[in-house]
């Protein structure tokens, strides 16, 4: 991916409801969505949807196909990965991009009665 392409993605990807219905396509897979389910999962009027759908295929970050009356919409993997891949050569070659620490854990909670295991209690 050049630098253009690269605007041209983040640029798409930087405004709420695009991020959040990108988000929606790359978690629900290769399938994609019709146009009608995601403006109801997202609760969003047709004709904004339809906006920010326009600037993300755009940007290359959806693909479209008919599927009798409606248009699937998807995330385009290969442009994700491509972006991703851009963002980790040329902003992390000098070795700024450290690990990610990894989350704590959430303790489950077992009613009111707190318990320490070390214990036995």
């Amino acid at each position: 991916m050049e630098q253009g392409g690269a605007v041209d993605a983040l640029g798409a990807l930087a405004q709420p409801s695009r991020l959040e219905l990108f988000r929606l396509l790359v978690r629900r897979g290769p399938s994609g969505l019709p146009a009608g389910d995601l403006a109801e999962r997202l609760a969003i009027p047709s004709t904004t949807l339809s906006f920010h759908l326009s600037q993300l295929t755009r940007a290359g970050l959806l693909t479209a196909r008919r599927a009798g009356r409606s248009i699937v919409y998807a995330a385009d993997y290969g442009r994700m990965r491509a972006l991703m891949a851009y963002l980790t050569e040329n902003c992390c070659e000098e070795g700024g991009c450290a690990p990610a620490a990894p989350r704590p854990r959430e303790r489950k909670s077992h009613g009111s009665r707190s318990r320490d295991p070390r214990r036995g209690r």
